[in-house]
């Protein structure tokens, strides 16, 4: 089976359908890079395009079902739900008072406005659900997805499967290097170390709980993991996040990514400590 890219359009300026059912396309200022902005998911012969605005709610998603403990499983019924539901956006509005990632409705007990409007408590509220759903860990994912949400519409999740559950392999780390960016350099020169550290434990606490990066030799910062899988989840959340955490470069398990290639994630010489993601 040939790939599939899916590219274009809740809310954002520019769109692009190629074959199917498409995403975001978001820029970061002008110029003819069509990729600038994207985000790639590549697993199993299937691409998945977004913007990076949804690949950062994607790895959020992601990370959050590790931190709790959870199945691949589980991160592609959230993942298949969030497409179905807001295109992986955080809308500020839908069909009566259903808000943010999921559609959370208030009124019908997911939180107050502002709760369910925060992409980590509709997440967790999403899993807090979903782990009540008696044997959701073998339920197929349009099931578990429908008996979370009580859609009127329970077969548009199907939609979405193939799609979540590229998402979360490589999100969760189980495809290594299935995941990366094409971003602009980051939009200011890069803060001391000990600032960059203070912000990258701040940026991945909500998703990995607590975590100690360290400052290695030539004043890079790194993360230690505790697997490989944990490692490459981590690592491509870092990725998902890199523009607005200030991150040129990301290098783990021998492989290295750039912010401003198109290439993913390529080798590099030297061997790399696998207990730690390297950020630069």
């Amino acid at each position: 089976m040939g790939l599939v890219k899916r590219v274009a359009a809740v809310a954002v300026p520019l769109g692009l359908v190629v074959g199917g059912v498409a995403y975001g396309v978001s820029r970061h200022g002008s110029g003819d890079d069509k990729t600038l902005g994207e985000c790639t998911t590549r697993v199993d012969g299937l691409t998945v395009v977004l913007t990076d605005e949804q690949a950062r709610n994607a790895s959020l998603i992601s990370a959050i079902a590790i931190r709790r403990g959870m199945p691949a499983h589980a991160a592609t019924i959230a993942l298949a739900t969030a497409l179905q539901e807001s295109r992986l956006y955080n809308l500020r509005g839908g069909d009566r008072d259903s808000l943010g990632l999921f559609q959370q409705r208030p009124s019908q007990g997911w939180g107050t406005r502002q709760e369910v409007l925060d992409p980590v408590h509709a997440t967790n509220a999403f899993y807090d659900a979903l782990e009540k759903v008696p044997g959701w860990e073998t339920l197929a994912v349009t099931k578990a997805a429908q008996a979370v949400q009580r859609s009127g519409f329970p077969s548009a999740y199907a939609g979405y499967e193939r799609d979540g559950r590229a998402l979360a392999s490589a999100l969760t780390g189980y495809s290594p290097g299935a995941f990366w960016c094409h971003l602009p350099a980051p939009p200011t020169t890069a803060p001391p170390t000990a600032r960059r550290v203070t912000a990258l434990r701040a940026a991945l606490v909500p998703a990995f709980g607590p975590v100690a990066p360290v400052v290695s030799a030539g004043g890079h910062v790194q993360v230690p993991v505790t697997s490989t899988a944990h490692g490459w989840a981590l690592a491509s959340y870092l990725v998902a996040h890199a523009y607005r955490l200030g991150i040129s470069r990301v290098t783990y398990a021998g492989r290295a990514w750039s912010a401003d290639s198109t290439a993913g994630w390529r080798g590099i010489e030297g061997t790399l400590d696998p207990s730690r993601v390297t950020v630069d």
